[in-house]
């Protein structure tokens, strides 16, 4: 048995607040994403870039905001979902295995909202892991619509035997999701709830991670100072055996 830890993290941007108070986070999310010491990172609201927020702070990264979280030796996969007047964002995923191949999916469900998802194969103790980040809309309609989506994408392109993880921000706190991605052979990480937003004050698990053909072995969710601070969301860190 080989033992794999897998995170989800929405990173709102690397940016909180709002206006000219807002403060610049990604350089703390860097610290923050290496202490979380997970095989494999599965990040939502990613910037590739981001003019106004660039010129507003003095020490933007110069680099894309997933390839500058990712720690020494990790890869980086980044696919964007919307593409604004400000620039562009999406999903992304760290690993320190390596990448066999990456494809996006647009989710989109109407126009106010880009969404979509990242498909990546890895390579995991030479055996294929299938790894989907997602992240859903805001109007539930949207979501049950995005879940359909993202189970007949699973269907199509990952193999049955394939050991495989979804994660992401799901933003649906009742418990139809589980029971709608189980029809696919698809357990959550854990079975006690874990809140994760808001971070200052978690109440509703959004972030979520599921498995198929892996045993889960706990649930962690950092709290507390700083990790309050760095995201409306706290990361979410799952461990499996397979």
């Amino acid at each position: 048995m080989a033992l794999l830890r897998v995170a989800t993290y929405n990173i709102h941007k690397g940016v909180q607040g709002v206006g000219p108070i807002r403060r610049l986070e990604i350089h703390n999310l860097g610290h923050a994403v290496e202490q979380l010491d997970a095989d494999i990172v599965c990040l939502q609201e990613v910037c590739k870039e981001h003019r106004t927020d660039a010129a507003f702070f003095d020490h933007w990264p110069e680099l894309p905001q997933a390839d500058y979280l990712a720690p020494q030796g990790y890869a980086s996969v980044y696919r964007t979902n919307a593409i604004t007047r400000h620039g562009e964002h999406g999903n992304a995923m760290l690993t320190r295995w390596k990448v066999l191949k990456d494809q996006h999916e647009d989710m989109s469900d109407h126009r106010f909202e880009q969404r979509g998802l990242l498909h990546c194969e890895v390579l995991v103790h030479n055996r294929p892991v299938h790894v989907v980040v997602v992240h859903l809309g805001l109007i539930r309609a949207s979501r049950i619509r995005q879940v359909a989506q993202l189970q007949r994408f699973i269907e199509r392109e990952v193999p049955m035997d394939a050991p495989l993880v979804v994660a992401g921000d799901f933003n649906e706190w009742n418990n139809w999701v589980p029971q709608a991605l189980a029809s696919l052979g698809l357990v959550s990480s854990g079975q006690n709830y874990s809140p994760t937003f808001p971070s200052l004050l978690p109440l509703l698990q959004l972030d979520h991670v599921f498995v198929r053909g892996m045993q889960p072995v706990g649930v962690t969710v950092p709290r507390g100072r700083p990790w309050w601070r760095m995201s409306d969301h706290l990361p979410l860190v799952a461990a499996f055996e397979f």
